[in-house]
């Protein structure tokens, strides 16, 4: 089984820094389905939140998959939360043409520390008891999110993890998650597409990180990965890491991909380009570059 998750974002949203194709059609979406579980991937990464990721997912077929969702922020105000997660949930399934998904995630974690955290959090609770859910978890955007989250049992946790963004590991959460027998996703391996792009298509706007990408095209140039191959094998080269979620904007994007980790071993010199910076590590704060 391969440790790739194949993300849907694009499947109902035109999504990604370096995404020329905009949002995918349905044809080529089960062409991929079908490439995936070919290629033993048996994940797919959606969100509600995601445009008509979950609708489309449900009208080419998905239930060869383990699908793991997320739920949008409850609103401020929701006079009642359990009935409002219920027919979230519900609606998702219904979307999906499913009775169930192995993963459902809060995709604004910070809500588990208002004053309705606990109710949500039961909410989520007896979803799983009920079986309409696997799996409950947070998906963050930075591991600092979890220091504050410590009363609550999760189990499966998603978090940003790249060659730039390596603060799960720095934290020590990436370890302490594994101990604690939770289940970890990461994405963003290829941070959003960054990382895969050449020298001269690289926005002027992260010119300020100069000194990173100029380490990033040396190693390149003098190593015979791939870029894909190269951010790929780093989250690949963690055990703990259970899936890797990987986005693609067409069939042949994913066969690369998927090309890429059969065919390279770990090198066991990948370029140090960690950064703490999260103008650059967050793609939420690139508008304001």
């Amino acid at each position: 089984m391969m440790r790739l998750a194949l993300g849907t974002v694009q499947f109902g949203l035109p999504y990604g820094i370096a995404n020329q194709d905009g949002q995918v059609s349905r044809v080529v979406a089960k062409d991929m389905l079908q490439y995936a579980v070919a290629n033993g991937i048996d994940t797919l990464d959606t969100a509600i939140a995601y445009g008509d990721s979950e609708a489309c997912l449900g009208e080419i077929g998905c239930k060869d998959f383990k699908l793991v969702t997320k739920l949008p922020a409850v609103p401020d105000k929701c006079n009642d939360i359990t009935k409002w997660v219920s027919e979230q949930v519900s609606a998702s399934l219904g979307r999906m043409g499913v009775n169930s998904v192995y993963g459902l995630l809060l995709h604004r974690s910070e809500q588990l520390l208002g004053p309705d955290g606990k109710l949500i959090f039961k909410v989520l609770q007896n979803l799983r008891a009920t079986g309409q859910v696997q799996k409950i978890g947070v998906s963050i955007y930075a591991p600092s999110e979890l220091d504050a989250l410590t009363q609550y049992r999760f189990d499966l946790v998603q978090a940003p993890f790249n060659l730039i963004d390596r603060r799960l590991l720095t934290s020590g959460w990436l370890q302490r998650l594994k101990q604690e027998g939770v289940e970890i996703h990461t994405r963003s391996a290829f941070l959003q597409g960054l990382l895969l792009m050449s020298r001269t298509a690289m926005p002027a706007k992260f010119a300020p990180w100069a000194g990173i990408w100029g380490k990033w095209y040396e190693w390149l140039d003098n190593h015979s990965l791939t870029a894909v191959e190269a951010t790929l094998a780093y989250p690949l080269a963690f055990p703990e890491i259970d899936r890797v979620v990987i986005g693609a904007d067409s069939k042949h994007q994913l066969e690369q991909i998927v090309c890429a980790v059969r065919g390279s071993s770990t090198p066991k010199d990948l370029p140090d380009l960690h950064s703490d910076d999260e103008n650059l590590t967050n793609p939420a704060y690139w508008s304001k570059l």
